[in-house]
């Protein structure tokens, strides 16, 4: 017997007054765990630069010194069972190695906890110097993950009365649970002082990630990106006082899902603002600051979809710490791109 989750659906209707944020959670978590057909999907960051080894393992040590971000996202605070996950990353470009080197860590709760993922990944960038204004940097990733699933907190058709609603004990036996295994990845930068434009591939070997002892392949995820920034002349111009334009486009597909992103970052001195617009489904609108070696951003997903705002957005944080470090003899080119 399989968890009812998105089955039954001419019986939901017929309860909607009766729990129905029990079986809304339900869908969610059996979209994410791969019960089924269903294919699992990365969990989403918004602020892509803010969280730069996610989007690309290339991006690796492209600021030179040592930086030290974490990010938090909480998707959809509006329906119980929200998804929260949270992100930590180190990266620092080395001159020994000729690139840089990465470290981040992410965790994903889904459903209150249902479904909980961990990735561990360790990443190494090489650089090089086209010429005397392009660059390019080739990165790779190698995660090991765990995902498990708590049985106690799911619900199964076995357990519904027509009128009273959950009130039985399910029939089906518990099975699997937990499962680990390890996951690659790789990316590629190309940039100059003025744009930039990169591709990544996630999950190459496309790892078994079931929790039920089926197997369940990770798709891959694709990625291409691209941006320019157009820097504003003033009369008062000042390091602290830069004003510029930084269009971007971002394209993401796994599976069957697919997104295409447009968007435009306004900086004026240490303040950021930006716009992206999502495949006819949302706007994001996010807000940064940047003072010295410390960097916070927000945004919020506003639902322009047949979702509505019931389920309150999604909110995203970001908090980088940007270390100082002695000058290097040779010369290190970092990357002109959007900070948030």
């Amino acid at each position: 017997m399989e968890p009812c989750f998105v089955g039954n659906l001419t019986f939901t209707f017929r309860m909607l007054t009766y729990r129905f944020t029990k079986f809304l959670i339900a869908g969610l978590v059996c979209v994410i765990s791969s019960i089924g057909d269903a294919f699992a999907q990365d969990p989403q960051f918004t602020q892509f630069y803010a969280n730069p080894l996610y989007l690309n393992p290339a991006f690796a040590g492209t600021a030179n010194c040592p930086r030290a971000i974490l990010n938090y996202r909480n998707q959809w605070p509006g329906i119980p069972g929200t998804y929260i996950t949270t992100n930590a990353s180190y990266d620092q470009h080395i001159d020994a190695i000729s690139g840089g080197i990465g470290l981040m860590v992410m965790n994903d709760k889904a459903g209150e906890g249902t479904l909980n993922t961990t990735r561990v990944s360790g990443i190494y960038s090489y650089q090089q110097a086209i010429s005397r204004n392009f660059s390019i940097k080739v990165g790779f990733e190698a995660t090991y993950f765990q995902r498990s699933l708590d049985w106690d907190n799911l619900t199964f058709g076995d357990m519904i009365d027509e009128r009273k609603g959950f009130i039985y004990q399910t029939q089906d036996v518990p099975r699997g649970g937990n499962v680990s295994n390890v996951d690659f990845s790789a990316g590629f930068l190309g940039y100059s002082e003025k744009f930039y434009f990169g591709f990544a591939a996630h999950h190459l070997t496309q790892p078994d990630e079931s929790v039920i002892n089926d197997n369940s392949p990770l798709p891959m995820k694709f990625t291409g990106h691209a941006g320019y920034t157009i820097n504003i002349k003033e009369k008062k111009y000042s390091q602290n006082n830069k004003s510029s334009l930084s269009p971007g486009i971002l394209y993401q597909r796994q599976a069957s899902f697919q997104q295409l992103l447009l968007g435009l970052y306004v900086k004026k001195g240490p303040l950021v603002g930006g716009v992206w617009y999502r495949n006819k489904d949302s706007f994001i609108a996010l807000l940064g600051l940047q003072t010295g070696s410390i960097k916070v951003g927000y945004s919020y997903d506003v639902t322009v979809s047949r979702l509505t705002t019931a389920t309150g957005g999604s909110h995203e944080l970001s908090l980088a710490l940007q270390l100082d470090c002695k000058p290097k003899k040779r010369r290190f080119r970092a990357i002109s791109c959007p900070a948030f």
